[in-house]
């Protein structure tokens, strides 16, 4: 500090010097325009003085622009100008605009600038009240009031054509970016401007009166400072201060489109954990840390945003390729990796980051889509970048037309609504007894025909759509309990349940809801729930899953061996089984390495105390395979398709349970020596549907 504290004085000691010879020259100018003292009247000297006084306290309207600013001065050089001419309107506006460059901490150039503005605009009003024969003394008429508006339009035509002018000659070349802002500063001038003869009438009659003009001066400095708050409020979001989805908006409008941009969206992970444990306004404090962190490491050219809740984005103006992009989103996730101090508390954050490239004259909705689009796969893959890419691209729009198909669709009353679910046996391997089904969703769309589950769910998951579309399968699965129950073949029927129903928290209580309305024991019922959902916040969903559970209702961890999920989580959370993935269950009769993973999850289960449960099991050597593993239940084409509920009773009066110890033998390379499916009520295999 003390190393640096000379070089510190040397800067200020030259700019005290710059600004002293500057008001020097500017004062020399102004005495040499204003000629003998004597030659003006007391009025114009009190005028002068006010002038310059009241320009110590400039209004400055949001911008970076030179025009944003107004001089209240100008109430008195423009009165000034009409009653004695230009050159000594000039020459007060010179000193008056040397003092509010000084108190801005303007460059010369811009305090150049922006007298360059007032000299022509005074010329130009001073032209036109010549031009008029403007009488000010002894009393104007209609006439003279008249030449005054038709003075203030020159005045401020003058000036912002001298604004536009220097822009021109200045912006390299660009076209000048097109802003879209209120009308306050014009307002602010007009005001000033036509207060100015009132305020000039008021000091021929006596200059003892000016002084109440400050009055009317403090209304219009109000005015233009509530101005300039309506601005900051419309383009900054209040609690971090960094500026908000309209600001990123205008950005991306207003950039150059000759360079290759990124956007990258930032949704964070876990936040409302924090909000839950320690309150909301910890969690509006560590979201101004965030801000903080990310406005620390992000590059000057580019721009931090806040989109709301706890989502941000980076506009990076300088990208190269896809790959270029990634490796700022690596440093944005390394930057929020360290720890957050919170009331003594270290908390840990992650974020989800998705990346739209930007080149040409695409619009920004299209990229700020594109990116959330990005955002979502990453959440739902478990990454935590990804990259929008042309696919991606091809089907967004898709996509969204396709929830707005959906939320039509479950408006309706069913069956109206061509929301169908089918049902796939579940076998339990040892008994070959028939021990429950899982629901699987169809949608029989007006003009896509029918959407498979994984189709639908990919669409829905990531928007509110799926909390409806959850809702409506939960009955309709609970009532064909019912109804099974009261047929005296009561079923366990399996029900996946999305991430957003996890945490929304209120899903125990629905389904609590709709147990009680069909009188359903509850260990009929089970809900699947994903690694990715339990990943996403494990506290939350440990909390949903143990009211489920202490109700009776049991859970499963789908697709289990796909996800990141620890085997604390396995641990911790009350589950009942875990479903092999259909990928590993598929490839274990020709891959030991699938076959390998398939045991040891069985083991894993057994020692927990979970069944196991095999999703996709197609052929008769895979079942066999899985018994000899201990698997406990199978699910898959092998025994039967998915059906609707009334094929499926007619598929159980059909069925004869069959254990795998009466078939054939498995071989040492895992080929059955015997096969013989006749009578069982199976599907053909796979190679033959």
């Amino acid at each position: 500090m003390d190393a640096a504290r000379p070089r510190t004085d040397g800067r200020r000691h030259r700019r005290t010097v710059i600004v002293s010879t500057a008001s020097a020259g500017v004062t020399a100018l102004a005495l040499l325009l204003l000629g003998p003292a004597d030659a003006l009247p007391p009025a114009f000297w009190a005028m002068a003085l006010l002038a310059v006084v009241v320009d110590a306290r400039p209004y400055v309207v949001p911008g970076r622009r030179a025009s944003a600013v107004i001089l209240p001065s100008i109430c008195f050089t423009f009165a000034v100008a009409l009653a004695w001419g230009a050159a000594p309107a000039i020459a007060v506006q010179l000193v008056a605009v040397a003092v509010a460059g000084a108190r801005m901490r303007h460059t010369l150039r811009r305090t150049v600038h922006l007298a360059l503005q007032h000299v022509a605009a005074l010329g130009a009003a001073a032209g036109v009240a010549g031009l008029g024969r403007l009488r000010i003394d002894p009393s104007p008429d209609w006439w003279d009031a008249m030449v005054i508006c038709v003075a203030a339009v020159a005045w401020i035509t003058a000036r912002h054509a001298v604004a536009g002018l220097v822009r021109g000659l200045t912006s390299d070349g660009r076209a000048p970016a097109r802003r879209r802002r209120g009308h306050a500063d014009l307002l602010a001038s007009a005001a000033l401007l036509l207060l100015g003869p009132v305020v000039l009438v008021a000091a021929l009659v006596s200059p003892a009166l000016l002084p109440l003009a400050l009055l009317a001066l403090h209304a219009v400095h109000r005015m233009v400072r509530w101005a300039g708050e309506s601005e900051r409020a419309a383009r900054f979001d209040p609690l971090t201060g960094l500026p908000n989805r309209r600001a990123l908006q205008a950005a991306m409008a207003e950039r150059p489109a000759d360079r290759r941009r990124a956007l990258l969206l930032l949704d964070l992970d876990r936040f409302r954990t924090v909000n839950d444990a320690l309150g909301h306004a910890a969690g509006d404090r560590l979201l101004t840390r965030v801000a903080d962190r990310l406005t620390a490491v992000v590059p000057a050219h580019d721009l931090v945003v806040r989109l709301g809740g706890d989502e941000f984005a980076v506009l990076a103006t300088r990208v190269e390729d896809p790959a270029s992009a990634r490796r700022i989103a690596q440093h944005l996730a390394e930057a929020l990796s360290r720890p957050f101090p919170l009331d003594g508390t270290p908390v840990e954050l992650s974020a989800s980051i998705g990346i739209a490239l930007q080149s040409g004259r695409r619009d920004s909705s299209t990229l700020l889509r594109e990116a959330e689009s990005a955002m979502y796969e990453a959440k739902q893959r478990g990454d935590q970048v990804a990259v929008h890419g042309p696919e991606a691209a091809k089907h967004t729009p898709d996509r969204l037309s396709l929830v707005a198909d959906l939320r039509t669709a479950l408006r309706r009353e069913p069956p109206d609504d061509g929301i169908v679910l089918y049902y796939q046996p579940q076998i339990a391997i040892a008994t070959g007894e028939v021990v429950g089904v899982e629901a699987l969703l169809r949608w029989r769309h007006p003009r896509r025909g029918t959407i498979g589950p994984e189709e639908l769910l990919r669409a829905a998951e990531p928007t509110p759509v799926m909390r409806l579309l959850t809702a409506r399968v939960l009955e309709e699965v609970v009532a064909q309990l019912a109804t099974w129950r009261d047929a005296g073949a009561p079923l366990r029927a399996a029900v996946n349940v999305s991430a957003r129903d996890l945490h929304a928290g209120d899903i125990a209580d629905r389904v609590g809801a709709l147990l009680d309305r069909y009188a359903v024991p509850a260990d009929l019922l089970q809900l699947e729930i994903t690694e990715s959902a339990l990943m996403a916040d494990p506290h939350r969903v440990l909390e949903t899953t143990t009211r489920l559970s202490r109700m009776g209702v049991a859970i499963s961890l789908d697709d289990f061996g796909t996800g990141y999920s620890s085997l604390q989580h396995l641990r911790r959370l009350p589950l009942s089984e875990v479903k092999i993935d259909r990928s590993f269950v598929l490839g274990m009769a020709g891959d030991s390495g699938d076959a390998a993973i398939v045991r040891s999850v069985v083991g894993l289960a057994e020692a927990l105390g979970l069944r196991a449960v095999a999703e996709g099991v197609e052929d008769e050597v895979t079942w066999r395979l899985l018994a000899a593993a201990g698997c406990h239940t199978a699910q898959g084409w092998f025994h039967a398709r998915p059906m609707p509920a009334a094929d499926l009773r007619d598929w159980l009066g059909r069925y004869r349970p069959v254990r795998p110890g009466i078939r054939g033998e498995i071989d040492s390379v895992g080929t059955s020596k015997t096969s013989n499916n006749e009578g069982a009520g199976w599907p053909p295999s796979p190679a033959k549907r």
